[in-house]
């Protein structure tokens, strides 16, 4: 390694910038509020089992499940994005090498981006009117609908930002997003 190569790595690594570490942070976050529903759902359905034992009501508990899994899905998606987990079909891509699979990268990630921020705008004004017309739901809970209409609408903001960081950051040339192994210096995309 030469120094200019050492001198690269401590600035990247002291480049880490405070939006860099806030980004990561919310979308470990994100994930962590994903799983916090996951286990909702399981307490309302051990709620539910045990109230049926005791023959004791709990109206709304299928509804209630559903408000979660929601919320759980749509927290999930930023998390998985980041960690690459996300399933993909990427035959044409593993067979492309170079300028033609950065350009089928940035491709998709735009599409994506686009798709993302539409259901983000979208989910959001639903939240609003929802709010405005006092919208409930139809089941024994009576929920107003914009409680977890609230929890897809931010769920989609944080997945269309994080879909908006990955494209930036393969424009810079720091990420290939679809790539089975990840971006080694010195190598060509």
């Amino acid at each position: 390694m030469t120094t200019e190569t050492l001198n690269r790595d401590k600035k990247r690594l002291a480049g880490k910038s405070l939006l860099r570490k806030g980004l990561d942070t919310l979308y470990l976050a994100s994930g962590a509020v994903a799983a916090f529903f996951l286990l909702a759902i399981l307490t309302i359905i051990v709620l539910q089992m045990a109230s049926r034992w005791l023959g004791l009501q709990f109206p709304g508990s299928a509804d209630y499940a559903g408000y979660c899994m929601a919320a759980s899905s749509f927290f999930a998606l930023a998390y998985t994005l980041n960690n690459n987990a996300h399933i993909r079909v990427s035959l044409v891509l593993n067979f492309t090498k170079g300028k033609m699979r950065r350009a089928l990268d940035l491709w998709c990630l735009s599409i994506a981006t686009l798709l993302a921020g539409y259901l983000a705008y979208y989910s959001i004004r639903n939240v609003q009117l929802s709010h405005l017309i006092h919208d409930i739901s139809q089941g024994q809970d009576a929920t107003p609908l914009w409680i977890p209409q609230l929890a897809i609408a931010i769920g989609s903001v944080i997945f269309t930002i994080a879909l908006v960081d990955h494209l930036v950051r393969t424009l810079m040339g720091h990420d290939d997003t679809f790539a089975e192994e990840h971006h080694v210096e010195g190598e060509e995309f």
